[in-house]
């Protein structure tokens, strides 16, 4: 592993560079993970993964995450990690290493957005791989919520909670998972995210700025289908996260593509066998036929 550092647009990202060995110029891909993950999550994980099976495997931190800098820090924001991931594209396109004309994207969960949103934008991109992934639209949002008024009074509380940082410069945050504390993004007791031997890691603070909620909450990936040409395979399970939302893109991608129904909760996805093995090996083959 190669720690790496490059720009977008002005603020310095830090990654972790996975290279196969022997291989002088192999094939690139990009890797993110879930919404305000860190790369040491399950991004790492999958890059090592697909680096031992003959890819260049970029993970990193966004814009204001993890080692990476940027202010505000924590702040989820579907369109800026979408531009973020054409530097990271352009990383490897430049890379030594890297066959530069055969880069690939592998979004899990909410990355399985960016990686839409950036491979509708960006024809480097030759081949897409949402793993496990978060897809969402207004409807989803609502039914995922607690309905219309409740997305409302989060946007509601994001615009404040913005416009108290553009005035004081300080940011008010939620835990992103709590099972104790309702305000948290996801007040549950989720084992990943909570278990210092999975998730729950030093180097995760655990944390969503409110003001994020506006910026997710009115992010529309399914309508990002018709505009991705390129080859596409997803993996999910019909118990992991809002498997419509799967169904849904893939029902309107404009290129070739596949969707491989398995088993296992949406955090099995992250971190557990064989879910993680499944997954590398599924992308791993669709990148070996489209790239």
């Amino acid at each position: 592993m190669n720690k790496i550092e490059f720009d977008s647009d002005g603020v310095t990202l830090t990654g972790n560079l996975y290279l196969p060995e022997g291989a002088e110029r192999a094939p690139g891909v990009v890797v993110a993970g879930t919404w305000t993950s860190v790369k040491e999550l399950m991004a790492d994980r999958y890059a090592q993964r697909l680096a031992e099976r003959g890819y260049a495997a970029l993970s990193f931190d966004f814009t204001g995450f993890g080692e990476s800098a940027g202010e505000p820090r924590d702040v989820e924001n579907p369109d800026r990690k979408a531009r973020v991931l054409h530097h990271a594209v352009g990383l490897l396109a430049g890379h030594p290493a890297v066959a530069g004309q055969r880069i690939g994207a592998l979004g899990i969960c909410a990355a399985a957005m960016y990686m839409a949103a950036a491979a509708a934008d960006d024809p480097r991109i030759g081949s897409l791989a949402p793993v496990a992934p978060w897809l969402h639209d207004a409807a989803i949002c609502e039914a995922a919520y607690g309905g219309a008024d409740a997305v409302a009074e989060k946007i509601k509380i994001a615009r404040e909670a913005r416009a108290r940082y553009t005035e004081t410069g300080e940011v008010d945050y939620v835990p992103v998972v709590s099972a104790t504390d309702p305000r948290a993004a996801m007040p549950y007791d989720i084992d990943f995210y909570l278990n210092p031997a999975r998730g729950g890691i030093p180097v995760w603070h655990n944390r969503l700025a409110v003001m994020a909620w506006a910026h997710w909450l009115t992010y529309d990936s399914i309508s990002l289908a018709p505009r991705i040409p390129q080859p596409t395979v997803l993996v999910h399970s019909e118990d992991a996260a809002i498997p419509d939302g799967a169904r849904r893109l893939h029902a309107g991608l404009a290129g070739p593509k596949d969707i491989l129904w398995t088993e296992g909760t949406q955090f099995d996805f992250y971190d557990q066998e064989p879910q993680v093995t499944l997954a590398v090996d599924t992308v791993a083959a669709h990148f070996g036929r489209t790239l």
